[in-house]
C-alpha cells in the first residue's frame, strides 16, 4: 500500500463480530502512535445523523420499509460526509469509521434483498469520488456473532433479525472483499481478541511504516 498523509478506513462486519472492541484499539493505537485522526461511526457521526440512526435503530409500532431504510441509511450519510468525513480529510486528518456504504451493499442491498444496483445508484449521487482506503473486514460465522449479542440487554430492530438476514450479509461481504481486495482486509473475527488485536497492530503498522 502507498503511504500516505492521510487515511480513510472503515470496519465492517456482521452483528456480534467485534467491531466496537476492534474500534476502541484502532483508536487507542494510533493515539500511542501520534497519529491525528477522527473515531466516528454510521449511521451517526453528527447531531442530525444520529437522530436518523435513532429512528433507524429505534423499535416502532409502524413497521419501516426496506426503502425507506436504504434512504435513511444514505441521507444520514450525506450529512456524515458533509460534515465529518470530507472536512477531516481535507485537513489530513486520518479518518476511521465504524461502518461505511460496504454496510448498505450488505444490509440493505443482499440482506433486505434490494439488490446491488440501487444501493450503486446512491452510492454514486452521495459519494461517487470519495471511497475508503482500506476496508477491515471482521469475519465470523453468523451462528458465533448472533451468541455474542444474545448477552446484550437489548436488541435493535435490526439486532432482531434471523439467521438467513445474517448469512446474506456475510456471504455479501466476503464477495465484496474478493471484488475490492485493494482495499479489503479480512480479519478472523473468531479467534481471540489477542489474535484479533494482533493482526489489527500488523496492518496499522504496515499503514504508518
Amino acid at each position: 500500500m502507498k503511504k500516505q498523509l492521510a487515511y480513510f478506513i472503515n470496519i465492517e462486519g456482521v452483528e456480534g463480530v467485534g467491531k466496537s472492541t476492534a474500534r476502541e484499539y484502532i483508536s487507542e493505537y494510533l493515539n500511542n502512535a501520534g497519529v491525528d485522526f477522527v473515531l466516528t461511526r454510521e449511521p451517526g457521526g453528527t447531531q442530525i445523523a444520529e437522530a436518523i440512526r435513532d429512528v433507524l435503530l429505534s423499535h416502532h409500532t409502524e413497521v419501516m420499509s426496506d426503502d425507506c431504510e436504504l434512504l435513511l441509511m444514505f441521507a444520514a450519510r450525506a450529512q456524515h460526509i458533509a460534515r465529518v468525513i470530507r472536512p477531516a480529510l481535507a485537513a489530513g486528518k486520518w479518518v476511521v469509521c465504524d461502518r461505511f456504504t460496504d454496510t448498505s451493499y450488505a444490509y440493505q442491498g443482499a440482506g433486505r434483498g434490494l439488490g446491488q444496483q440501487r444501493v450503486a445508484g446512491l452510492e454514486q449521487w452521495v459519494h461517487a469520488d470519495l471511497q475508503p482506503d482500506v476496508t477491515i473486514l471482521l469475519d465470523a460465522p453468523v451462528e458465533l456473532g448472533l451468541e455474542r449479542i444474545k448477552q446484550r440487554s437489548a436488541k435493535d430492530r435490526i439486532e432482531e433479525e434471523g439467521l438467513g438476514f445474517f448469512q446474506r450479509i456475510r456471504d455479501c461481504y466476503l464477495q465484496r472483499a474478493k471484488t475490492f481486495s485493494e482495499r479489503y482486509r479480512i480479519i478472523d473475527a473468531s479467534q481471540s481478541l489477542e489474535n484479533v488485536q494482533a493482526q489489527l497492530a500488523q496492518l496499522l503498522q504496515g499503514m504508518l511504516a
